[in-house]
């Protein structure tokens, strides 16, 4: 079976269990979960919160002012005392973390997007759990993502993720808010997300996180726009995160709207206009054509216009003819120097490398 890619967001809600310390017996339990997917060949993602509430345990939950600096210096500490957690608790199943703290200025600007791709994906492929938050440290409102739910669904995107969780105090998205109404029924599959549907959603029930139901709304809205899975659903079911995994109904699902390649290969051609153009050899149009495979530095001849690395540029076989779309590892300037060469020498001619190949065939569309 092949793995799943799988972004697990975990609330301060759950972290904590309601409380003002970190739950961490709860903790141990979930990374138990992830581990037990994570052998089985899975990847799996943590999206944490509660970095200010550990700040404030740490200190002894000291008297501050609500300030920006305060919230700042509760996040720089805590944040230490979290992923210390989080190391500690997965080297119990022999696993090793890797720590990302990103703003939304990381995920907007197009290289530091490409940057946060890269070292999650190279994090996957050498089998380390990604532990990822917001910089809250540094971060202003200006640069905030906001909450963590919107933050996992970008994180999912980023790592094309196959199912989003979202795991909180609540066992789902209701009818009604079930904590004033005793006819509130779950919604088991939401296919549509409209005005109603947001009218729904409440507040944080806990007041520790920023996040409530309104924002998972929107995380999940994104994601599955994205074709990813996702599913809101309480942190205290047992063995939750793997069951949601081999696709067990529990909590509210928000099915993808299409394959995240499908998702992609759509934006690829309906998004931003080509900068340029990479002229190919015949090998390479056999390659690309008839063999499925990605585009290689050694059966590009020529390049026209400039483009930056991460954007879309037109395929062009001899006969001047566009035969492909994609989206470019390298930008204009670089892939002039290694046109025409293997791949092995793309480190020695640049001084360093985005990959082996100058368009993955998951970033590239036929026409």
């Amino acid at each position: 079976m092949k793995g799943k890619t799988i972004v697990v967001k975990l609330g301060t809600s759950v972290l904590t269990g309601g409380t003002r310390y970190l739950d961490r017996a709860h903790m141990v339990e979930l990374v138990r979960q992830c581990a037990s997917l994570h052998r089985a060949g899975h990847h799996i993602i943590v999206v944490t919160s509660a970095a200010i509430a550990a700040g404030r345990e740490h200190l002894g939950f000291p008297e501050l002012a609500n300030t920006m600096a305060n919230k700042q210096m509760l996040a720089a500490v805590g944040q230490t005392q979290l992923i210390q957690t989080w190391q500690s608790l997965f080297n119990l199943y022999g696993l090793h973390v890797g720590q990302i703290l990103l703003t939304r200025a990381d995920l907007e600007d197009r290289e530091r997007y490409l940057n946060a791709r890269d070292t999650l994906r190279a994090l996957l492929d050498n089998r380390i759990i990604p532990v990822i938050n917001e910089n809250d440290a540094v971060a202003t409102n200006e640069i905030k993502v906001g909450d963590n739910d919107n933050l996992s669904a970008r994180a999912a995107i980023l790592a094309n993720a196959d199912l989003l969780v979202l795991l909180t105090d609540q066992k789902g998205l209701f009818t009604a808010d079930p904590r004033f109404d005793p006819k509130a029924q779950l919604i088991e599959e939401v296919q549509t997300i409209d005005d109603t549907l947001r009218k729904l959603a409440g507040g944080s029930i806990g007041g520790l996180g920023t996040g409530g139901m309104a924002t998972k709304l929107q995380a999940a809205d994104v994601a599955r726009r994205a074709g990813i899975n996702v599913v809101i659903a309480t942190g205290q079911v047992p063995e939750v995160i793997g069951r949601l995994a081999k696709g067990e109904r529990i909590g509210t699902l928000f099915p993808a709207l299409a394959t995240p390649l499908e998702s992609r290969k759509r934006w690829i051609l309906a998004g931003p206009p080509p900068h340029g153009e990479i002229h190919i050899d015949a090998g390479a149009v056999t390659a690309v054509l008839e063999k499925g495979s990605s585009l290689l530095p050694k059966g590009i001849v020529r390049i026209e216009g400039k483009f930056r690395r991460g954007e879309a540029v037109r395929i062009v076989n001899p006969e001047g003819r566009e035969l492909a779309r994609g989206i470019c590892r390298y930008d204009a300037l670089e892939l002039n120097h290694i046109k025409g060469q293997h791949s092995e020498q793309i480190e020695s001619l640049l001084g360093y490398g985005h990959g082996s190949v100058a368009i993955h065939r998951d970033d590239l569309v036929l026409l």
